[in-house]
């Protein structure tokens, strides 16, 4: 998934999932403008698989980090990336079992369904658990972020996961021990969003600490 080249940058005019936006506003009685963004909201799940007490993330290509990392350079009169010096290895990122809210379905169900697609297990509605909400991106977006605890069992994996090919996705799915998972949180060499690190805080304040299974 790090096999990335011909990378060329351009102005988005025109995308299914966000829509650039400037807003004029009054504060305190002084004009101000903001630049930001429409996009969808979305669910984010912790999986934990009790049968072996090991997490289940996902790694893939984010090409906003990448581009966030990296200079380019105006070649042919366009904006180009050199990825002989910017591997596509900048841009990968492990995170959570994650998707858009793009179904006016319950939120719980597109987790499901987000857990099934990208990690594999067919988990039981009832086994996914409400953490909290919370606004992602404040300073661009401020989407809605629903997050989510499913426990999983070997017994629930269905498929090998890795997301939905015909939407281009590139995922792979990775298993962590409870130690790697917390050395994770502070490991600054990978590239792992806030809303792993925590979720991975509340599993160990909140499950973890009160499960019979570790003593």
């Amino acid at each position: 998934m790090d096999d990335i080249s011909n990378v060329t940058v351009e102005p988005c005019t025109d995308s299914k999932y966000i829509r650039p936006r400037r807003i004029h506003y009054k504060q305190n009685g002084v004009d101000k403008i903001w630049d930001a963004m429409k996009v969808h909201d979305g669910v984010v799940i912790l999986v934990f698989n009790k049968t072996r007490n090991i997490f289940v993330f996902v790694k893939q290509f984010r090409p906003a980090i990448y581009i966030s990392g990296v200079k380019t350079e105006m070649k042919d009169g366009g904006e180009t990336v050199d990825t002989s010096k910017y591997p596509g290895s900048l841009g990968i990122a492990i995170e959570l079992c994650a998707g858009i809210i793009d179904k006016d379905v319950p939120l719980v169900e597109i987790a499901k369904m987000e857990v099934l697609e990208e990690c594999g297990y067919d988990v039981p509605l009832e086994k996914i658990r409400k953490i909290t909400s919370c606004r992602g991106g404040v300073g661009t977006s401020g989407s809605n972020v629903h997050l989510y605890y499913a426990e999983v069992t070997d017994e629930m994996k269905k498929t090998s996961g890795g997301g939905m090919v015909s939407e281009g996705e590139l995922i792979e799915v990775i298993e962590m021990s409870l130690d790697e998972a917390r050395n994770l949180m502070f490991d600054e060499s990978i590239n792992r969003v806030a809303s792993l690190m925590f979720c991975l805080y509340w599993f160990f304040d909140n499950i973890w600490k009160n499960s019979a299974a570790h003593l």
